[in-house]
């Protein structure tokens, strides 16, 4: 079982201020990767450290990072900013036959402060996924099927949302982001490739061939 993730030491008024440095710099942002403590700490609950314009403005700054990655959700802690904010979008085509096995369907940006989520059902679903903060690798993670998001938007209005398949698996993953849980902490760990390993032998609509020839989840049905 992995450790409880320890707290961000980081002040209301350091967090102000890495966003402000953020928000000055004629450049995108990096975005940090696995050994950066921002992505190993449970990070700040939203408590108004940005003010609406603020927040307006890191929302856009990383939307246009993930853009640029390309990706389908980034979480502040990415940045270095260990604040409980997320954004969120899907639109890449997608081959139709992996996005029937997946459950993949177009995901509307949009933007999440405080969340939590809960499943819905029993159900799992078992797939390769990478991550930004964990360049070049793959990995093969069980997740809820279906989830229950609850978060504040930008607005401050406490929402709750029904999502399934991939976008389940999209939403569950940049919250963990916000906890200190990076998606290796729960992936099968002989499933690990590299991303170029994964394109010319693991990218297809499934894990069974995977599964069978790197010898993980021997007891999957």
């Amino acid at each position: 079982m992995n450790p409880e993730p320890p707290p961000t030491s980081s002040s209301s008024a350091q967090i102000r201020e890495m966003v402000h440095e953020l928000l000055t710099s004629d450049a995108l942002p990096a975005i940090v990767q696995a050994g950066h403590p921002a992505l190993r700490q449970r990070s700040a609950p939203f408590e108004g450290q940005l003010d609406a314009a603020e927040l307006s403005a890191l929302i856009g700054v990383m939307r246009n990072v993930m853009h640029a990655a390309p990706g389908v959700g980034l979480a502040a802690p990415q940045l270095g900013i260990p604040l409980q904010l997320a954004v969120l979008e899907d639109q890449f085509e997608i081959d139709e036959e992996i996005a029937a096995a997946r459950g993949r369907e177009p995901l509307e940006f949009f933007a999440v402060l405080n969340p939590s989520y809960t499943p819905l059902g029993a159900g799992t679903a078992t797939f390769f996924e990478g991550c930004l903060s964990l360049s070049g690798l793959q990995a093969v993670v069980e997740r809820a099927q279906s989830i229950r998001l609850d978060y504040t938007a930008p607005d401050g209005e406490r929402t709750s949302r029904d999502f399934s398949g991939w976008q389940a698996r999209i939403v569950q993953h940049e919250t963990d982001h916000l906890h200190g849980t990076l998606y290796i902490d729960r992936a099968e760990l002989r499933s690990l490739t590299t991303t170029s390993e994964y394109a010319a032998r693991w990218a297809e609509p499934g894990i069974e061939q995977a599964r069978q020839e790197l010898g993980f989840l021997p007891d999957l049905p």
